[in-house]
């Protein structure tokens, strides 16, 4: 997609989040280059409360998911799949039976859904959260409190400086600490101490750096600052005399229900006591005195997100340039394998149906980054450089993009990993193949590292068959990739395929 010179950005758009405790919608309509939300839909699925005991996604919850899903597909239809993105968090990151269940969501919306890791999620809440207050001087500390995490990121202007994700969340900690919507001060010492634990070891960076303004974004800390507005605590931000006023009500009430809180929607009850506990534990660490409210988060980051691939800003030719520096990658080496590699995939595409969008990117991510391995040891490079693809924060990626292109590192040289390809979802496995061969190609023909341009070189594929034909002559000339070639067919024959050299 983003190298794609000729592609418009549709006029609407649309973005997913399938959350932990709820799942979000938002349509959007582009105009002269400015996002107009449309549209709205929110819907209480609670599927993180939905895990068993062995994180899998019981019947009951599933139900609830896909019932929710086909409500959104039928507003979906007017949307392109180009103008549409649908990211699952942290449930689904926990979630043992995860592939099962996007497959089936999947086949409701009719588009991909793809996994964000913990800091991915952080970075798009920053992007959707700048982008709806005024641009500002200064940084700025914003809080995210989730269903299943709870991300914390300082920023400037557009940019995330600082991304965290943490393990906790309303509805883990209403399980652990409020069960049933008891609120005791027993159990409000005890959350609030558990959560500023888990801030602790990054107080000390965020610190440091600081921020100017703290903004809260999401459902919870918005509930907080409503029931601080309506109880005349607070002009709408989350203050620390309003989180004390709503603890000590929810206290002597003994349940939130009971303490009949102004502005508090009924919806929200359940886990309203554990977003007060996880907000005062960060109160407490990072040393707050307000929290303004933010409209923007995840889906709107979403937006903004794809907006910046439509338009050629693509975050993830950034990471993977990142990466390439960071392991001090030969770029002109990367950059020769990857043209090569593109040229073979133009020539056989059609043949091989490789028709998804994302393969090419794919592809030439794979082939830029196929040496990065190199940087640990010589010895089993590939299988290194996939551990570092598949394990790196990259910013803009899913973890199931990260895993594929992590797979095509791996595959590029020596034995064809079989075992490692039946990891991923069936309908991928092919294709992914098939484009790890074609990298292998490249990569042993730049085997020499030499300028000289390659020989016009002619590739045509049949279905486990690839014939590659050279100009008359040349393989005499160059006897070292004549016996590259040779040992490649060994590998693709120890796999059934067949590579035929002219």
């Amino acid at each position: 997609m983003s190298h794609n010179p000729e592609q418009v950005a549709p006029e609407h758009l649309a973005a997913i989040d399938l959350g932990s405790n709820s799942f979000h919608m938002v349509v959007a309509r582009l105009v002269q280059g400015e996002l107009q939300i449309q549209e709205g839909l929110s819907e209480k699925v609670q599927l993180g409360a939905g895990l068993d005991e062995e994180n899998y996604i019981t019947p009951e919850a599933r139900r609830r998911a896909l019932e929710c899903l086909s409500r959104f597909a039928q507003r979906l239809q007017g949307v392109p799949p180009e103008g549409m993105r649908i990211v699952g968090t942290n449930a689904l990151r926990m979630a043992r039976n995860v592939m099962q269940f996007i497959r089936e969501a999947e086949n409701v919306l009719g588009h991909d859904i793809e996994i964000v890791a913990g800091r991915e999620e952080a970075r798009l809440i920053y992007l959707g959260v700048s982008h709806s207050l005024p641009d500002q001087q200064g940084r700025r500390l914003v809080v995210d409190i989730g269903g299943g995490s709870t991300e914390l990121i300082i920023g400037e202007r557009f940019e995330p400086l600082e991304t965290e994700s943490l393990h906790m969340g309303c509805v883990s900690f209403t399980r652990r600490f409020f069960p049933g919507g008891q609120s005791s001060e027993k159990a409000f010492e005890r959350a609030v101490t558990t959560a500023r634990q888990e801030v602790l070891p990054i107080q000390r960076s965020y610190r440091q750096l600081g921020w100017q303004q703290a903004v809260g974004a999401s459902g919870t800390i918005k509930a907080i600052g409503q029931v601080c507005q309506e109880n005349g605590w607070s002009d709408g931000s989350v203050t620390w005399d309003g989180l004390q006023r709503i603890r000590r009500r929810l206290v002597r009430a003994g349940t939130v229900a009971d303490a009949r809180l102004k502005g508090l929607r009924e919806d929200r009850m359940q886990i309203f006591a554990a977003g007060v506990a996880i907000l005062t534990g960060i109160f407490e660490q990072l040393e707050l005195t307000t929290v303004d409210i933010s409209n923007g988060a995840l889906r709107e980051g979403l937006l903004y997100d794809l907006l910046g691939r439509l338009e050629h800003e693509d975050v993830r030719e950034r990471s993977i340039h990142v990466l390439m520096n960071r392991h001090h990658v030969d770029a002109q080496q990367a950059q020769r394998v990857a043209t090569t590699a593109a040229d073979f995939f133009r020539q056989i595409a059609a043949d091989w149906g490789l028709t998804e969008v994302e393969l090419p990117d794919i592809l030439r991510w794979g082939a830029l980054l196929h040496e990065v391995g190199l940087a640990v040891s010589h010895s089993q490079f590939h299988k290194h450089g996939a551990y570092l693809v598949q394990n790196s924060d990259l910013p803009g990626f899913s973890r199931q993009t990260q895993q594929r292109v992590a797979l095509l590192v791996r595959a590029h040289r020596r034995k064809i990993p079989l075992a490692a390809l039946e990891e991923l979802p069936p309908e991928d496995q092919l294709p992914l193949l098939r484009i790890s061969l074609l990298l292998r190609l490249a990569a042993r023909l730049h085997h020499a590292r030499s300028d000289e341009p390659l020989p016009d070189t002619r590739l045509a594929a049949q279905d486990s068959v690839l014939v590659l034909t050279f100009q008359p002559g040349w393989l005499d000339e160059h006897p070292l990739t004549r016996a590259d070639l040779e040992q490649e067919q060994e590998f693709f024959a120890a796999v059934g395929l067949s590579l035929v050299v002219r």
